[in-house]
């Protein structure tokens, strides 16, 4: 344990962030889960602690592998990674499992394993573009050779998303538009971009609404007409009950484990799991689990300033882009600043697959992050090499004289 330690490199601070956050996980799990895992698990009321904590272990050892795999590897894997993803999303729609109304999961039969194939294309997409970002840079005002290269990827996952998962299909179309923008894209074809996308969106409530379709358009529009309404009877019962444990949690919370609308609250262990966290630790808690998803994101901007190449800069960049706009958008729901969605909250809410992709996220943001720590210090010893060898000559032609 003590080798892995030492070996691990990279910003310590993200590190430091990762286990602040898992530690914050295990609490909050336990917490929202004691009363399901009594009813489910015949009183055993550690089962769900013990899963999250393996989960967890897992999540941290895909971390610490992935971070000692040089950056440029993934390069070579986005386009076979962004191919799979295309028939998986496919197979999802077609034969996926429901919950909620929405085909999300898939099976694995062997392993008996269910997970979102949306992470997959998520992570695969971010690598694609961050690649193509790169290799684009010189032609990226054309619209044909820079720009229809990077978008069309980000267009077609979206749109095979959107049917069973709206909120996640516009999160990662964000965060995708707002990394394009800072990889030099012309502002005009993305706001043509996000037209086209509005469009779409329009199109797929007339063709659910000519056609009878059940696709899950009429979830949507309740949560935005309930959201919009400004009346508190129209708020989803799940949203009042979040409102309920944020004002019991005041300032400081109620305390580790003395929440009580874990009771009454729907998924107080993922969607829901930061009003209990509010309840439980108050606005001082709650601030903090913000603020670390912030500093998240300052030092993969840090890592972007500072790495040589492109392709790592834009990597690093991206994946703290998806795992922040996902945590706020997961935090603004909770305190019903925006309507209800089925994201989670990245390495804090209860999850097998969600984590362990958010991990496989960390741990190439920690890859580049540690290419550019040994860069920096070949060029630090470099330079002292140089001093010294110009004051050995400055040396010796004292000397001389």
């Amino acid at each position: 344990m003590n080798g892995l330690l030492h070996r691990a490199k990279g910003d310590k601070v993200i590190w430091t962030i990762v286990f602040f956050l898992s530690v914050v996980s295990l609490l909050a799990v336990y917490s929202s889960t004691g009363s399901l895992a009594y009813r489910l698990r015949n009183g055993h009321t550690e089962y769900y602690l013990i899963k999250q904590l393996t989960v967890l272990g897992l999540g941290l050892l895909i971390i610490y592998f992935a971070h000692r795999v040089n950056y440029t590897v993934y390069s070579r894997i986005a386009q076979i990674g962004f191919i799979i993803s295309i028939p998986l999303l496919c197979y999802t729609l077609a034969f996926g499992r429901n919950l909620n109304s929405a085909a999300r999961w898939i099976n694995l039969p062997v392993i008996n394993l269910t997970f979102q194939t949306s992470d997959i294309a998520k992570l695969a997409l971010f690598m694609y573009v961050s690649r193509q970002l790169s290799r684009k840079q010189g032609v990226i005002e054309d619209f044909r050779k820079g720009f229809l290269p990077i978008i069309v990827p980000v267009g077609l996952i979206c749109i095979m998303i959107m049917p069973a998962n709206m909120s996640t299909a516009l999160l990662l179309g964000a965060s995708c538009m707002l990394l394009c923008f800072i990889g030099r894209v012309p502002v005009k074809y993305l706001a043509a971009m996000i037209g086209c996308m509005v469009g779409i969106v329009l199109l797929l409530f007339v063709f659910a609404s000519l056609t009878g379709n059940k696709m899950r358009t009429a979830t949507w529009v309740s949560r935005i007409e309930s959201f919009s309404s400004g009346d508190d009877k129209d708020m989803p019962y799940q949203v009042q009950q979040a409102n309920i444990a944020i004002a019991e949690g005041g300032v400081l919370g109620k305390g580790p484990g003395n929440s009580n609308q874990r009771n009454f609250l729907p998924h107080p262990y993922s969607d829901f799991i930061y009003a209990i966290i509010i309840e439980e630790y108050g606005i001082f808690g709650a601030f903090l689990i913000l603020i670390a998803y912030m500093l998240l994101l300052l030092r993969s901007i840090r890592i972007f300033k500072k790495c040589p190449f492109a392709f790592g800069a834009f990597l690093a960049l991206g994946l703290s882009f998806t795992l922040v706009i996902q945590a706020l958008a997961n935090m603004a729901v909770n305190v019903h600043l925006f309507p209800v969605t089925g994201v989670t909250l990245p390495m804090v809410s209860m999850g097998g697959s969600s984590v362990i992709f958010t991990s496989l996220a960390i741990g190439i943001i920690l890859s580049v992050s540690r290419n550019v720590e040994e860069t920096e210090l070949k060029r630090i010893e470099k330079e002292r090499i140089e001093r010294v060898l110009e004051q050995q000559r400055e040396a010796g032609l004292n000397i001389a004289v």
